[in-house]
């Protein structure tokens, strides 16, 4: 009784299978990023697993913060570079980037969320995946610097807004970016490559 109930739960899901390993995905990549990364605010060590992997997220927070200077500079002639990571304007507000806004791990989940789309076997399928995760690599690193770009504009005149622009509008459209890409993949790119 209980296997025919299980046997028809997971019918009644089937058409809802690419979302489910998607949101499964997201959940245990997020965590498992979490988990065994470490670092201070500060960013002078970032860690993984007890390895010190520090390198390739200062170099991130020290590029996103050049480019996020420059283009703030194209439209306020008030802002100015603190050190490598800091970006102020003459009111005294500002924004400092640091290891954990390097995109670094939104470009992980998305890595993990394309290798986990069902493969249908096709060869053919994992040829497109190894295109379409630098595509979403490069998206990944586009809106993040958009992202911290229209943070850094708003905390001149509105330093009391940071939180709720980071910690969530930008935080959860990063995450729709990211199914909006995957949905392109599982529907346009996945499918296509079944008909062949």
């Amino acid at each position: 009784m209980k296997s025919r109930s299980l046997k028809q739960l997971f019918e009644a899901l089937k058409p809802y299978e690419d979302v489910i390993i998607f949101v499964l995905t997201l959940l245990v990549a997020n965590y498992f990023w979490k988990f065994t990364f470490s670092g201070d605010e500060d960013g002078e060590m970032v860690t993984w697993f007890g390895l010190d992997v520090t390198a390739p997220f200062e170099f991130m927070a020290c590029h996103i913060a050049q480019v996020v200077y420059w283009l703030v500079s194209l439209f306020r002639d008030t802002v100015y570079m603190v050190g490598e990571h800091t970006i102020r304007f003459e009111s005294g507000t500002g924004t400092t980037i640091v290891w954990a806004c390097s995109g670094l791990k939104q470009s992980f989940i998305w890595m993990c969320l394309i290798l986990t789309v069902v493969p249908l076997k096709m060869r053919s399928l994992w040829l497109r995946k190894l295109w379409f995760i630098p595509v979403g690599w490069l998206c990944c690193y586009v809106f993040n610097i958009l992202r911290i770009f229209l943070i850094a504009l708003f905390m001149e005149n509105h330093p009391e807004w940071f939180h709720l622009l980071h910690d969530y509008i930008f935080k959860y459209m990063f995450y729709a970016m990211l199914f909006g890409l995957w949905v392109i993949f599982v529907e346009k790119i996945r499918s296509t490559a079944s008909t062949h």
